[in-house]
């Protein structure tokens, strides 16, 4: 499941680039590690369900991992977990798997540092979940948490326990007593079931959601690479977690203890947790300079960042976005993020440097009536075939080759030469070599917003 916003890691993590797609450990992205984490096990290729706006992100980032005949199915809207996993589930079966097929449900945001212990559990839960048992995975505390959900465990079941309760996120003295008491795990929303027994679970208890998925999986169509769920079909899906739709309400729940360095990545403080230390408990990434600096995340992306003395806090930059907070307020961020929206302003749902299917822009700077960005098309990619009703644009080659089209006229564009694209010229580029177009892009008119593009032609499927 490679939905989420992870609003608790801005400004790094963004709407349109949340923290499952980040490099935060500089291991690969999150989705890349745990995608990295199943070779071992007797899986087949995997099923990823990520949101219709992230589609290409997944793409690429599973080809730069190398890792083939992935299922990429596309949620038109967010409806949690409960749906996602039920799509999941039907497209299996839809794809040939046996009705008694095992379902390993994964988020793609955790962090688990050993993938012997993780990949151990697994298989400890597969005759649990044979039976017909829905396995989760309780992962045994280190602490007084109060930002995890708990589970109380019950009687033994092979490897496991059968599920006395689940509860919500404690406050610290409940969390104290958990602790305390052994007999409580953190919910990792780590799953193992077959997974006609968990559609059976859903029809009887959440059969509404049932039907919804169902049915926007008969209207599936292909879409590239992609595959597209009905997306009217699936608007009528009602939106709960698989803890409340189905776990809290089955009879047949069981958890199987794991301790294998999880974290869910939840906030900056976690992060710095979990995270290699300088002998002063710093996490420095990027150009930093610490100066009697203690216990403190500096996350530096575009320049120097220097701190003197501070201690325990969060200091991260980014090139439009700068965050300051103590580790202990860091839970707070996601009502920054909350100011953003009401607001209406841009940085809480894209980076400056904006990723799409061709490459990518940064736009570097911008007044009322022009903006300068520099844009980056990988080899043998191309924009689409579009105009603007509002804007004019000079494009100045400075890497590379761009094969240019004007009004039904081509040319190529060599490095350190530059084109004119009129106001309403309908027009398009591509880069036709081995290595990344760069170019430098003047935008001049009385409105630069991009929904000012007309497309008439996409190798990417989109309409905007």
């Amino acid at each position: 499941m490679a939905g989420g916003s992870g609003t608790r890691l801005w400004p790094l993590s963004r709407r349109l680039r949340p923290k499952q797609f980040l490099d935060l450990l500089g291991e690969g992205t999150l989705l890349q590690q745990t995608l990295a984490r199943l070779e071992g096990l007797p899986c087949t290729a995997p099923i990823v369900i990520c949101n219709e706006e992230h589609r290409f992100l997944v793409a690429e980032q599973l080809r730069a991992s190398e890792v083939g005949d992935t299922c990429l199915l596309l949620e038109p809207e967010g409806r949690n977990t409960a749906p996602a996993i039920a799509l999941g589930a039907l497209q299996a079966e839809r794809a040939g798997a046996e009705e008694s097929a095992l379902l390993l449900v994964l988020a793609a945001d955790h962090v688990i540092q050993d993938v012997d212990a993780f990949q151990a559990a697994v298989r400890r839960a597969v005759p649990l979940a044979a039976q017909g048992h829905l396995v989760t995975f309780g992962i045994v505390p280190s602490r007084a948490e109060t930002g995890y959900g708990y589970i109380q465990r019950g009687k033994a079941l092979d490897a496991g326990f059968a599920v006395q309760r689940f509860v919500e996120k404690p406050d610290a003295q409940t969390a104290a007593r958990y602790l305390e008491s052994g007999e409580y795990l953190w919910n990792s929303g780590m799953f193992l079931m077959r997974a006609d027994r968990y559609l059976g679970a859903l029809g009887q208890y959440a059969p509404d959601m049932l039907a919804a998925c169902e049915a926007a999986i008969e209207g599936a169509a292909a879409d590239l690479d992609f595959i597209r769920v009905d997306a009217e079909a699936f608007s009528r899906c009602p939106s709960d977690s698989i803890d409340y739709a189905v776990m809290e309400k089955d009879p047949r729940v069981a958890v199987v203890p794991l301790q294998a360095g999880w974290s869910d990545i939840g906030s900056w403080s976690s992060l710095w947790e979990i995270s290699d230390k300088d002998q002063d408990g710093n996490v420095l990434t990027g150009d930093v300079i610490a100066d009697t600096t203690r216990n403190t995340l500096v996350h530096s992306s575009h320049r120097l960042v220097a701190t003197v003395g501070v201690e325990d806090l969060v200091v991260v930059e980014t090139k439009d976005a700068v965050l300051i907070t103590r580790k202990d307020q860091d839970q707070r961020v996601k009502l920054v993020v909350e100011q953003l929206k009401q607001q209406g302003r841009c940085e809480h749902d894209n980076h400056r440097e904006v990723y799409r299917p061709w490459g990518k822009y940064d736009s570097i700077d911008m007044e009322a009536r022009y903006q300068v960005k520099r844009i980056t098309v990988n080899p043998g990619q191309k924009l689409s075939v579009q105009m603007h009703h509002h804007r004019s644009e000079h494009w100045v080659v400075v890497s590379g080759t761009a094969l240019v089209g004007i009004d039904g006229e081509e040319k190529l564009v060599a490095e350190n030469e530059s084109v004119y694209i009129p106001l309403g010229a309908t027009h398009y580029m591509s880069n036709p070599g081995k290595i990344p177009l760069e170019l430098i892009e003047v935008q001049s008119g009385a409105y630069l917003g991009e929904d000012d593009i007309v497309r008439f032609e996409d190798l990417y499927g989109r309409s905007q």
